[in-house]
């Protein structure tokens, strides 16, 4: 049963990223525009960080793929998203809160609730990289892939949901 909540948190963190990673790439000019935006890095440093963040997402999922490579690959995504709240933290911090968020799915502005949702990806990510990651059958597989398939769907719906709130509160506010 480890191994096969194990490869359903890979698969998770397989979809998520390379939904973050083809997101960011297909419009790296918007993405670095983010990365910029969020006053952490000098000017000259934010296309090669941006770059570097979609490479290290896509190894992320190319890590999920290899034999051998599913706790590295959740460490790492563990580290990505523990970074992303870092700098969303940093921003919070200094009151600026029309920093869009950057992360590949429905346009927001970083909020707290970015930060649970990152604090509890990091969590999910390190639980399945400490989980044995045993070979499975195919219908354990299969099971593993849809649970994440339900699991990245469940993400998506709360993710637009987190965008429409913030959208709300700007509307509110008069600053849509």
């Amino acid at each position: 049963m480890a191994a096969l909540a194990s490869a359903a948190v890979a698969a998770f963190a397989a979809f998520l990223f390379a939904r973050a990673a083809l997101h960011k790439g297909w419009d790296f000019t918007a993405f670095t525009g983010f990365v910029q935006d969020y006053a952490l890095l000098p000017e000259r440093l934010v296309k090669p960080a941006s770059a570097a963040l979609i490479g290290a997402e896509g190894a992320v999922v190319g890590l999920m793929l290899l034999p051998g490579g599913r706790a590295f690959g959740l460490i790492l995504a563990a580290a990505l998203v523990g970074l992303y709240a870092v700098g969303m933290g940093v921003n919070l911090a200094r009151g600026r809160r029309h920093v869009e968020c950057g992360c590949g799915g429905a346009v927001q502005p970083i909020t707290p609730a970015l930060l649970v949702r990152n604090a509890v990806l990091a969590g999910l990510f390190l639980f399945g990289a400490a989980l044995p990651a045993a070979g499975l059958g195919l219908a354990e597989t299969l099971a593993a892939l849809a649970a994440a398939l339900i699991a990245f769907a469940g993400y998506v719906m709360a993710d637009q949901l987190l965008s429409n709130a913030a959208y709300l509160v700007r509307r509110e506010q008069g600053t849509h």
